[in-house]
């Protein structure tokens, strides 16, 4: 079954063996890792049309010194999204696994399963007690997917994570089951 997985770069490259996505998305801010370009490469068994980079920092407020995520970079992974067909493995990385990749791990996985934003959050906590998905990217994916504060308000009732320095591989499908109850359904 296709999965979304995420991790940290550190291990990236081994899970990108291992695992074998068909597609690749790096949350990373510029030189943050060491790489010539400041940016992480893009593995030889993906295609670079398959591997989306954004370049934000792991940040929610205004800092000059940092790239705030905006709305085109939310966009950006949206239209990423709408060309991965999920009959394949992707994975989605940040830093240290922990904030910016579970954000655009759950905006993924929201978009596949549409109506079940909560369960999805839900499933996000039980499979990653670490994750703190970067609220201003859920708000910005919330207002451009039309979800009302739905996936803002999921995402608060999941609480914080149980922050480490680095997350570990997270598994998530690629969309939630038809069989998973709606939050409201009788």
């Amino acid at each position: 079954m296709p999965r979304i997985y995420v991790s940290c770069y550190r291990d990236m490259p081994g899970h990108v063996k291992t695992l074998r996505p068909s597609h690749l998305v790096s949350v990373i801010g510029p030189n943050e890792v060491d790489e010539p370009d400041g940016l992480p490469p893009t593995p030889e068994s993906i295609a670079s049309e398959k591997h989306l980079k954004l370049t934000v920092h792991d940040i929610w407020v205004d800092d000059t010194a940092q790239i705030l995520p905006t709305k085109n970079h939310i966009e950006q992974l949206i239209a990423f999204g709408h060309g991965w067909e999920r009959d394949e493995p992707l994975l989605v990385h940040c830093l240290a696994g922990v904030s910016r990749s579970t954000a655009a791990a759950l905006t993924l996985l929201v978009m596949g399963s549409p109506g079940q934003e909560y369960d999805a959050a839900q499933l996000l906590r039980e499979r990653a007690p670490h994750a703190e998905p970067n609220r201003l990217m859920i708000a910005i994916a919330d207002e451009i997917l039309g979800l009302d504060g739905v996936l803002v308000e999921a995402v608060r009732e999941i609480g914080p994570g149980d922050y480490g320095e680095v997350g570990p591989l997270t598994e998530l499908p690629a969309r939630m089951s038809l069989h998973t109850k709606k939050r409201g359904a009788a």
